[in-house]
């Protein structure tokens, strides 16, 4: 299939049973904010981007900066949303996205985090799967993988709960938090394997 330049592709807001996935926008830095605040202990073992409580114009800002690296097509971060109807948005739930592609393979990584209270009702993996289908269905993605340190047990569900085989690990490569050296666990969906030859 011959190579689009990423910049052509449309990216629509993504719909699932229960929820929309949108990239971020201007105006919902308050929404973010509230998310991150509330969730802030639950997020800073695994996220780098959550060692600090942030301030609302801080969360603005990231939206702005997420929003630009989608639209350069560098990133594709997304916001995971309560569905209302078929359009609508209800509560920011957390945050996905696309990341650390190569669209010449094409290939991809999913990146996952959910507030607090939002926990422990499927939403990630929800939006895990709608946005796998969307790689391998619009993008035309020869692999899809998900990588977290072996010690996130959490995350690490979800991606047996998607269907994502266990590679390999991959011994002091990289550091968590801390500054420590972990060991990250890679997690994969390949066309031919677990998802139909082209």
């Amino acid at each position: 299939m011959p190579r689009i330049d990423p910049l052509l592709i449309e990216f629509p807001p993504l719909a699932s049973a229960r929820l929309l996935l949108r990239a971020p926008q201007a105006g919902d830095g308050l929404a973010l904010n509230a998310a991150v605040v509330e969730s802030i202990a639950a997020l800073k073992p695994w996220m780098p981007w959550a060692q600090k409580v942030p301030t609302a114009d801080e969360s603005e800002l990231t939206c702005r900066q997420m929003a630009a690296r989608f639209a350069q097509r560098s990133d594709l971060p997304m916001f995971v949303f309560e569905r209302v109807g078929d359009s609508d948005t209800g509560r920011l739930l957390g945050g996905t996205g696309l990341h650390r592609f190569d669209w010449d393979v094409p290939r991809f990584e999913v990146g996952y985090w959910v507030r607090s209270s939002a926990q422990g009702q499927g939403y990630v993996t929800e939006a895990v799967q709608a946005l796998t289908r969307f790689a391998f269905d619009a993008l035309h993605a020869w692999r899809v993988e998900i990588r977290m340190s072996t010690a996130n047990q959490r995350s690490r569900a979800v991606a047996e709960r998607c269907g994502f085989t266990l590679e390999g690990v991959l011994r002091a490569d990289s550091l968590d938090v801390d500054g420590q050296v972990r060991d990250t666990a890679v997690f994969a969906r390949v066309r031919g394997a677990e998802e139909p030859a082209a």
